[in-house]
């Protein structure tokens, strides 16, 4: 909160927000990159304020610090169902500490689906299966990313609770798609495949594409035609997606068939490993996305351990943005992608070592 406006307006995604908002209706008049729920609340908050940039900044923060705040909260009741009373109240310092420190959570909007996320796993490990599901779809609808804790739910709840979990919110994500797809077929189906056409950034498979940038589309690129959402920014792969799609879909396949889910401790883990997965697989990658890992970091492991992963995380990703790209330093990227993918790869091994073998030790949920 105590960053400049201007600099917030430099380093987040503020201008490109107020920018998409001042164009008119999303899904209607352009299309967008994201799920309808930002947008929408975007678009809503742009004319409650007249069209005011700094009014329009200042708004989205405000919601964000409540956003953040709501997180904390998930965070402790989570870390509570998994840990002692004392430590627990050490992770949750831990998670401020991060939390506080990191500009992502307020110069971008992946807060909201952290919300979703911590909230949804909160409710798989107390069982209520529709609400789970119900809060997962809705959280898809900001970010897909809520849904990479569908896994966990299917090992963790029985048949029919887990199936419930699923349907709902793969039905409340496909009302929402399905009711613009009804209106406005033609930018709907442009700003869900925008992002595919887009190319790769900031991943392994950018570095073998060629593609040495940030996840911005390409300036040539007029939201208003929805033609336009097909124009690549970057080279096209050269390994096929779903060739890499095939390989770590088939290692984590294969990790969740011989996990077993016995305590909330392993909840968290099977997600973090999911994420990984994902993260692992994905042609881009953006700095925030950290803010979905950190919390499954200081929940999963013991409090030296999860301190120190989470510090180089966050070090690693700050280093990226804002400090070495926002710069030009494009020569660096090499190098910040390598660690990157090698810490990753890493806690893939640390989070199947916590599912794939029992912890006597870990609290069970009753």
């Amino acid at each position: 909160i105590s960053i400049p406006l201007e600099g917030l307006k430099s380093y987040g995604d503020f201008w490109n927000f107020y920018h998409l908002a001042s164009l008119g209706r999303p899904f209607l008049d352009l299309w967008v990159e994201f799920p309808p729920l930002f947008p929408v609340l975007s678009r809503g908050i742009y004319l409650m304020v007249g069209g005011r940039e700094h009014s329009f900044i200042y708004a989205l923060i405000a919601i964000f610090s409540i956003i953040q705040a709501a997180n904390i909260y998930l965070f402790q009741k989570i870390a509570r169902a998994i840990n002692a009373e004392n430590e627990s109240i050490n992770r949750v310092y831990v998670y401020v500490f991060f939390l506080v420190g990191l500009f992502y959570g307020w110069a971008y909007f992946d807060s909201l689906a952290v919300f979703c996320l911590l909230l949804g796993l909160y409710l798989i490990t107390i069982k209520n299966a529709r609400a789970a599901g119900l809060v997962i779809g809705v959280g898809g609808l900001i970010k897909w990313f809520p849904f990479l804790v569908l896994p966990a739910a299917w090992k963790w709840l029985k048949t029919k609770k887990a199936l419930t979990v699923v349907i709902i919110a793969v039905f409340v994500i496909s009302m929402g798609w399905g009711l613009l797809l009804g209106i406005s077929p033609e930018f709907t189906k442009a700003s869900l495949t925008a992002q595919g056409a887009k190319g790769s950034w900031e991943t392994v498979w950018a570095l073998i594409d060629g593609n040495l940038s940030t996840g911005n589309f390409n300036p040539d690129i007029d939201r208003t035609i929805a033609s336009s959402a097909s124009i690549s920014t970057g080279n096209p792969p050269v390994v096929p997606v779903w060739l890499s799609l095939l390989i770590l879909g088939g290692i984590g396949c294969w990790v969740f068939w011989k996990s077993t889910i016995e305590s909330a401790h392993q909840i968290i883990g099977m997600s973090g490993f999911t994420m990984i997965v994902f993260f692992l697989w994905s042609p881009g990658y953006s700095p925030q996305w950290t803010l979905y890992l950190l919390p499954l970091v200081i929940l999963c492991f013991k409090n030296n351990r999860s301190l120190l992963i989470a510090l180089v995380l966050t070090l690693v990703n700050l280093l990226e943005w804002p400090i070495l790209l926002s710069r030009g330093w494009f020569q660096y990227l090499d190098e910040i992608v390598l660690t990157r993918t090698a810490i990753f790869i890493l806690l893939a091994f640390l989070f199947a070592q916590i599912i794939l073998t029992q912890d006597k030790n870990d609290k069970v949920i009753n």
